[in-house]
């Protein structure tokens, strides 16, 4: 076998090993992106559990939650401004879920859940009423989900 033969089959190995090591790389690619994917919906999910885990583990928290979500008005100024601060941090989880899925890292149908929940919440009247009060504190495409 001449020098130049071995060079050429050489060349043809290496090509192949170029091919292989670039799949194999696409694989490793796919996989960690869907792991980073469902680390970033258990986020999502975390981080709106640790929002709303108070109202259930403090009767007084979720007494204002109740009533401001359906009559403002029977709670007092310091109640009011209690309720509009756990609906900044309620609206601002969900812009983060929002994020995820506009930038791919959320499945449709996973999104989709979390929509309607939002639509369900955002129908109160009091956070019906904090949403207009406060609309420049939100993204815009949140805004859009109505």
């Amino acid at each position: 076998m001449s020098w130049e033969a071995i060079n050429a089959v050489s060349q043809v190995v290496s090509s192949i090993a170029v091919v292989l090591s670039v799949l194999y790389l696409g694989i490793q690619v796919h996989r960690s992106t869907r792991v980073a994917k469902l680390a970033t919906q258990d986020a999502a999910a975390t981080a709106l559990r640790d929002v709303t885990k108070p109202f259930m583990e403090n009767a007084e928290l979720e007494r204002i939650w109740r009533v401001g979500l359906e009559d403002l008005s029977a709670l007092s100024a310091q109640d009011q401004a209690r309720f509009f601060h756990a609906t900044y941090q309620f609206l601002k989880a969900f812009e983060t879920i929002h994020f995820h899925y506009v930038y791919g890292l959320m499945d449709r149908e996973l999104w989709e859940g979390w929509r309607g929940l939002l639509l369900h919440y955002i129908a109160a009247p009091g956070i019906a009423h904090y949403w207009k009060l406060r609309p420049e504190v939100f993204l815009h495409a949140l805004s859009e989900i109505r």
